[in-house]
């Protein structure tokens, strides 16, 4: 019997042509939508989560209060600087510690000019920087202690940024100064980190006359210690070294727990939002189902009168349109998973290609799948309540005199 029931009701819909389609519009048009954001939020949350794995989880940061976004060394007054650098170095459960300053400079190459940000690494402490990056050398080396050179990100080679690709050996001007260019990083897929431009410490403070600011600090513990328990050591230390209390304190602390659930608060703000306006969509999508359903009553008053007088129940007719309108839901929702990986795996294109960037990636779990196809046939089911309630309380006498 319920075969029957499907079989009519994709009789009626393919009869209907065009006007399915049109009623089908919202829905694969909300879905899809819907399955491009969850797809891309999966993809972009594994892609973090790997970051964090590769990280470590034996390495915090401390940076101004007011962050390490701003312009460098204009943190609204604060600054670290070296000698908050002896300070962590001495709290027990430090194993490593590593520190960069930022400067933006003048940079030439090849005749062409660029201003970009220049960060100083010691190098003889440079081991944490890199394990936080991931950064490995794809030519050339990292920097010596005292080395009177650079290390470019994998953009200088590959996207030409300064019209011809820069090389491990090549000469570049820094506000005026030439260095030897030591090595070229593999890509990360990060585009800042893959226009980073590292020199080791001393030289950024002579070129940059900067001698003792130290904008973002990264630390590793030693193995066995507990990350909170040596950051909140840090912290007490730092207070007192720099004379501040909790309420005054100047600088912050940031664990890898704390900035993925920053992250993930910030995602899943973004996606509520979205996702409200893919609901909308939704919502006039089940309109036009609702709408096409009550036009198909009464088109097919008649065809309902013959069916009641054949012996046909109220429960037997109701179930023919709840199953036409769930499957006009079903074949929208259909057509909308299909779109929305291919807008997904499109994003995901872009995003490599066009923005180097490998953080943006399409995922499409079975789970997500099949939810997206049973939520489309019972908003079509639902949208569809009451003109198959009114269909199946049609009076027959009433019906076959329907013209």
């Amino acid at each position: 019997m319920l075969t029957d029931y499907f079989k009519l009701a994709v009789r009626n819909l393919k009869r209907r042509g065009l006007r399915s389609w049109l009623t089908m519009l919202g829905i694969f048009v909300s879905i899809a939508t819907i399955f491009t954001l969850i797809s891309l939020s999966l993809g972009l949350q594994a892609a973090v989560n790997e970051q964090f794995r590769l990280l470590g989880a034996d390495k915090f940061f401390v940076q101004p209060s007011t962050g390490f976004l701003g312009p460098p060394g204009s943190v609204g007054g604060t600054l670290l600087t070296e000698e908050d650098i002896t300070v962590i170095e001495k709290v027990q459960g430090v194993k490593d510690i590593s520190y960069i300053v930022v400067g933006n400079a003048k940079v030439e190459f090849g005749g062409k000019t660029r201003y970009l940000m220049v960060y100083g690494l010691p190098a003889e402490s440079q081991n944490v920087y890199i394990e936080t990056g991931s950064f490995k050398i794809e030519e050339g080396k990292f920097l010596g202690e005292n080395d009177v050179g650079v290390v470019l990100g994998n953009h200088y080679k590959t996207q030409n940024i300064f019209g011809k690709p820069v090389r491990a050996g090549n000469k570049i001007t820094i506000n005026g100064q030439d260095f030897k260019v030591k090595g070229i990083l593999e890509q990360i897929g990060n585009p800042d980190d893959d226009r980073i431009i590292l020199m080791e410490m001393n030289a950024f403070r002579e070129l940059f006359d900067e001698p003792e600011r130290v904008d973002f600090i990264m630390v590793q513990i030693d193995e066995g210690e507990d990350i909170n328990e040596v950051a909140e050591r840090v912290e007490k230390k730092l207070r007192n070294s720099r004379g501040v209390t909790e309420d005054t304190q100047d600088f912050g602390i940031l664990t890898p727990e704390e900035l993925l659930a920053s992250f993930q608060i910030i995602l899943l703000i973004i996606t509520g939002f979205l996702g409200g306006v893919a609901a909308i969509s939704l919502f006039v999508g089940a309109i036009g189902i609702a709408n096409t359903m009550y036009t198909s009553v009464l088109e097919r008053t008649r065809e309902i009168g013959v069916m009641k007088a054949v012996g046909a129940k109220n429960s037997d007719i109701m179930i023919i349109f709840l199953i036409e309108s769930g499957m006009l839901g079903f074949i929208g929702a259909l057509i909308g998973v299909v779109l929305g990986y291919g807008i997904s795996k499109t994003v995901e294109i872009i995003a490599i290609n066009q923005l180097n960037t490998n953080l943006l990636q399409a995922a499409a779990p079975l789970w997500l799948i099949v939810g997206c196809l049973t939520f489309g046939f019972l908003i079509g089911a639902v949208s569809g309540t009451f003109p198959a309630r009114q269909a199946s309380k049609i009076n027959v006498v009433d019906a076959l005199r329907y013209e």
